[in-house]
């Protein structure tokens, strides 16, 4: 429920901005909660919710904000790009005002060779990939349509093209902001480079970016898809991984996701591999050790990137409650190994959850995604010196609320135990990517001492007052 001052910050908004503001009950209210990915995030219930249609409207968004707050101190807000992040109150915030970039979907392509596409972050992956497929161009983007421009590029973001691109945060150009004055901004190269730098990976604790600018590269179709596979060929997997992620078989058109998962509802225990190539090649050399393997069903196939991440928005559709958590390991076979053995020796505290999906996603990070533009963002992974890593995704959907503190416990338990046995190993790797993050995880922290500090002055310098770190409460914060 809104409180008193939340009241007034909402009515002083719909004052200015009319019917961009939605109140509880009102359609575009309802619509706009019914889209998030988790059902936790859509039982968040703001005091109301603001639809900007253009930056401008962002820029009196917050300045509204700014003014009713001197006299209320009740104006928190939220700021939902996608929607995508799955814990309460990541991208919505009760009681107080969220704002909606959905309709800031404009995806507009220059004319320099090659081009720069420019994209509001309200758009999807899935707009921009079916946009730039008529002129076989692409971008560095995420991997499921549905995902929104805005949180996954300033978490970093973990692509198809990573291996030959980096980060997805590496190829953006420029980031338009909204700052807590409500100016408008442009960090580049040569305007603002600090706060480039920042938001490549320090999430959304400087402004509102309301446009991202993304250099494209010429694509045609790719080879992809899934292949779900039986549980004994466990070993062989953990084997492949590793084999997959030595520098020694790079290639910089290999993309491989691969999971351990347990579904309780069909009692059934799988591997599953996503092995893309971002050429219309089948069945690429590198993929050998895993192309023998049994098969239980496969969608491999040459096809559009379009098509490929539609798949994979599929195949997770909104609607559930869910929830991940993240570490990331050293890419040995004895890292992993211990990583899948503790795992599955969790299944027993979640088999009895009705609904429960548990699953371990492995993503394996070559040397070459993280180390080549590591001094141009702000995830500190610099000083590695080489070693191949594996960011692990705990991955998690259940039927229902009052197994919410179950799931949590039982995910908190997983994740110490793999620091544990993987730490005993000496394997464990500090770095916990903020896309996979659970609320209990600090991932900016991870990101170094170094890093964090000069986040921090970025933040003094665009931040001064501390708006995005007092009154927009979601998301994760700068530590100290």
């Amino acid at each position: 429920m809104a409180s008193l001052a939340s009241t007034i910050c909402c009515l002083a908004l719909s004052f200015i901005l009319k019917d961009k503001v939605s109140f509880p009950g009102s359609v575009a209210y309802l619509t706009s909660l019914r889209s998030y990915f988790s059902l936790q995030e859509t039982a968040v219930q703001p005091g109301c919710i603001v639809s900007p249609e253009t930056v401008k409207d962002v820029s009196a968004t917050v300045r509204i904000l700014m003014r009713t707050n001197r006299l209320t101190s009740g104006c928190q807000f939220a700021i939902r790009s996608g929607g995508h992040a799955s814990f309460a109150g990541a991208a919505n915030i009760e009681g107080g005002v969220t704002i909606d970039l959905t309709n800031l979907d404009s995806i507009v392509l220059g004319d320099d060779a090659p081009p720069v596409v420019s994209v509001g972050t309200g758009a999807t992956w899935g707009d921009v990939y079916s946009h730039l497929q008529d002129f076989n161009l692409s971008v560095n983007g995420g991997r499921a349509a549905e995902v929104g421009i805005g949180g996954l590029t300033v978490g970093g973001g973990i692509s198809y093209f990573g291996p030959r691109f980096g980060w997805t945060c590496d190829t953006v150009s420029n980031f338009e902001v909204v700052l807590a004055d409500g100016s408008i901004i442009n960090a580049n190269d040569h305007e603002n480079p600090d706060l480039l730098w920042a938001l490549r990976g320090g999430s959304n604790n400087f402004g509102i970016v309301t446009r991202v600018d993304l250099q494209t590269f010429e694509q045609d179709d790719l080879w992809g898809g899934y292949v779900i596979r039986p549980i004994s060929t466990a070993d062989a997997q953990i084997q492949a991984l590793a084999e997959f992620n030595n520098p020694s078989n790079y290639d910089e058109a290999a993309s491989l996701i691969t999971t351990f998962g347990y579904s309780g509802s069909a009692n059934l225990l799988v591997t599953v591999n996503n092995m893309e190539y971002t050429k219309p090649v089948e069945d690429p050399r590198v993929f050998r050790p895993l192309l023998n393997l049994p098969v239980l069903t496969s969608t491999q196939r040459i096809a559009s990137l379009t098509n490929l991440t539609a798949e994979t928005a599929a195949h997770n559709a909104i609607g559930a409650r869910r929830a991940t958590a993240t570490v990331t390991v050293e890419s040995t076979v004895e890292a992993i190994n211990a990583t899948v053995q503790a795992w599955n020796a969790s299944l027993p505290s979640v088999q009895d959850i009705p609904g429960i999906v548990w699953s371990v996603v492995m993503d394996p990070i070559p040397p070459v995604l993280y180390a080549r533009f590591a001094d141009h963002n702000a995830l500190g992974l610099g000083n590695r010196h080489g070693k191949p890593l594996v960011v692990v995704e705990l991955v998690m959907t259940w039927s229902n609320a009052e197994d919410d503190e179950a799931v949590d416990t039982a995910a908190k338990a997983l994740v110490e135990t793999i620091q544990d046995r993987v730490g005993k190993l000496g394997a464990l790797d500090p770095f916990l990517y903020i896309n996979y993050a659970a609320p209990w995880q600090q991932p900016i922290a991870s990101y170094g001492e170094k890093s964090v500090a000069r986040l921090r002055e970025v933040q003094r310098k665009y931040d001064p007052y501390g708006v995005f770190t007092n009154m927009v409460p979601g998301g994760f914060k700068l530590p100290g």
